[in-house]
């Protein structure tokens, strides 16, 4: 007998050797229906895993995030199975599972174009309508490479070729294709339903741009209809918030090759990041932080003393003076430690907290960019904190406090807590990071945060939380973050002087809340849309005039307004007032006030907010105590 224990502790027997799928069937009709693979001690396997032992076993539906990843898998191999069907001189390369979906790579002889995209989908189509079965089958390691390349499969067989001689590999055949996989797979194509193709990009063979290039085509795949489209419908959403295209609408930055991954701030662009740093600014001030700035350059010994020059070389941006090496920053915590160790510093002084607008530059590859989400020179709103042990559980508790309510204040209430915690490769002994990692969880614990840990994604010299705000149509950005370290103090001869007159090395708390401004700011724009709130937005207030006869009216208000710090322009062109609130709402602003001879007697003006509503007609005073109230609430 056979006994098979369940995910809810129940127990079944079974005569003899089974599958998982017919374990699923036992259970019932429906699950046999919905099952798409079985986890049996913890293991995921295929519905066709043989049990020939007592055994744990749950069965994996499409409900679960393991069973969307076993689709989206098999539907990277459904698409290689259409490109060889419709293109069968093309070699197959690697087909990996990504964020939301997945991609293949193919070496094929010209580009594949929009319509070959079309035609591949719908050859995909049709191979999932013949719901062929999925089968597994296993060869030795040299068995396979003979069998690729004589499929001409070159590519393939050279991945094979990279595994330990030996060693048997896994192969899985749909129809007339076969692809080398770990699995486990989808039992049949038919399970295959809700899938699409979006693009072609290029991709080098193994990553290495000294390679051959190759195709990659991207997709995405879900286990409903529903959930398909929800996601194409985030995207056209997405695009329409695209802070490169609304970035040039609303005149606010440029990029360009004469300084790649570098930005052009115009000065509607400059007047956002103020305002963000402004903010962030009061923000150190008003909770104990000191602002300090540490210089751009410095020398390469600094940085063998950090680590960074051994292990981080290729991603810095390097010079030379007077047969001396230097490097472009690309982190700004080893000059915080200079400036602690600038003086003798006591166990009274701790905390101590230091901010920096810190200027980084790293060298990200051409093909990482990404507008002013992805930069080689970036801004940072870094901070860190020296303390004593038994004060980082309180660090960490106000800092989470402080973070929400800066991302509240910058219209984004949903944050995702992660702990990272211990790598195998690390510094420092089990009783730090068992202390570390203690203090950062009850943090979120004692702040009514709920997290998820994350083993083993900790940084060499300590665990992190990682703050992942959700913007408006359900993107994930990970901006915040606050890590412990015990090692770069240490490293670079960070010392106070103990309660018992002795020495000890600091603990560094790092910290983030924006992170990079550029990137911030880009997903501020998207965020919103491009409508920033009234607190940010770089022209708060257009006054346009109907006729001429008020343009020294408009002017007034406008001088006055700015005398109270509103950033108001006026519009005195001779065009239709129509014309000129149409321009002014494309750009986003959010007050529009009109003003002709019926306000300029009163001393009014007619008010129009952003989105077409007309609030009527008010006395400049009371306009103005709206706006100063929207701004000072961060409406």
């Amino acid at each position: 007998m056979i006994s098979i224990t369940l995910p809810d502790g129940s127990r079944r027997e079974y005569p003899g050797p089974l599958t998982a799928a017919d374990v699923a069937a036992s259970i019932g009709p429906g699950l046999a229906k919905q099952a798409l693979a079985a986890r049996v001690d913890g293991r995921l396997v295929d519905l066709s895993h043989r049990l020939e032992a007592d055994a744990q076993l749950a069965i994996v539906t499409e409900k679960e995030p393991d069973g969307l990843e076993i689709i989206r898998h098999s539907t990277a191999h459904l698409l290689a199975y259409a490109v060889k069907e419709l293109f069968p001189e093309a070699q197959v390369t690697i087909g990996p599972v990504v964020d939301n979906g997945f991609y293949y790579d193919f070496a094929y002889k010209r580009p594949f174009t929009p319509e070959d995209l079309a035609a591949i989908e719908q050859r995909m189509t049709e191979l999932a309508a013949k719901n062929e079965p999925v089968v597994r089958r296993v060869l030795p390691r040299d068995e396979a490479v003979a069998y690729f390349k004589g499929l001409g499969e070159h590519y393939k067989a050279e991945i094979i070729g990279s595994i330990p001689a030996g060693e048997d590999v896994s192969l899985y055949r749909e129809g007339g294709f076969e692809d080398l996989c770990r699995g486990p797979h989808v039992p049949s194509t038919g399970r295959l339903k809700h899938f699409k193709l979006m693009k072609v990009a290029g991709a080098y063979w193994r990553g290495d741009q000294a390679n051959e290039q190759l195709q990659r085509v991207y997709g995405t795949a879900w286990a409903t209809k529903d959930e398909l489209q929800k996601y194409l419908t985030m995207l056209e959403e997405a695009e329409k918030r695209d802070h490169r295209r609304l970035g040039r609408e609303l005149d606010l930055f440029h990029m360009e090759e004469t300084a790649p991954g570098l930005v052009f701030w115009h000065p509607r662009g400059w007047t956002v990041w103020q305002q963000v740093e402004q903010y962030m600014r009061a923000v150190y001030r008003d909770n104990g932080y000191l602002e300090v700035k540490g210089p751009q350059i410095l020398d390469r010994n600094l940085w063998e003393k950090t680590g960074h020059w051994q292990n981080y070389r290729e991603n810095m941006f390097t010079t030379e003076s007077e047969k001396r090496d230097y490097a472009l920053k690309p982190m700004n915590c080893p000059g915080h430690v200079l400036i602690f160790k600038s003086q003798m510093r006591s166990y009274r002084d701790l905390p101590l907290r230091y901010g920096e607008f810190g200027q980084c530059h790293r060298n990200e590859p051409s093909g990482a960019l990404h507008g002013i989400m992805r930069v080689r020179g970036f801004t940072q709103d870094d901070g860190h904190i020296f303390c004593l042990e038994d004060q980082i559980l309180d660090e960490c508790v106000a800092y989470t406090e402080l973070l929400q309510k800066v991302y509240r204040d910058f219209g984004f209430t949903e944050i995702i807590y992660k702990v990272a915690t211990r790598p195998e490769k690390r510094v420092g002994s089990d009783a730090l990071w068992d202390k570390s990692e203690h203090a950062l969880m009850e943090s979120l614990r004692r702040s009514g945060c709920e997290f998820v840990v994350s083993p083993a994604d900790g940084a060499f010299y300590g665990p992190k939380i990682e703050y992942t705000l959700k913007d408006a149509i359900g993107r994930e950005w990970q901006c915040g973050t606050m890590q412990v370290d015990f090692n770069t103090a240490e490293r670079l001869g960070g010392e106070y002087v103990t309660e018992t007159s002795g020495r000890a090395h600091p603990v560094m708390l790092h910290r983030a809340i924006v992170g990079s401004l550029e990137r911030f700011i880009g997903i501020l724009i998207e965020q919103h849309a491009g409508a920033l709130p009234a607190w940010l937005a770089p022209v708060q207030v257009v006054v346009a005039c109907i006729s001429e006869n008020t343009a020294d009216y408009a002017n007034g208000v406008v001088k006055t307004l700015q005398k109270q710090g509103v950033r108001a322009q006026a519009d005195l062109r001779a065009d239709k007032i129509g014309y000129k609130i149409r321009e002014h709402s494309m750009q986003k602003v959010p007050y529009i006030l009109v003003v002709g001879d019926k306000e300029k007697a009163n001393g009014a003006v007619a008010v129009r907010a952003r989105g077409n509503q007309d609030l009527g007609v008010m006395a400049l005073q009371d306009f103005t105590a709206k706006l100063m109230d929207d701004v000072s609430r961060k409406v």
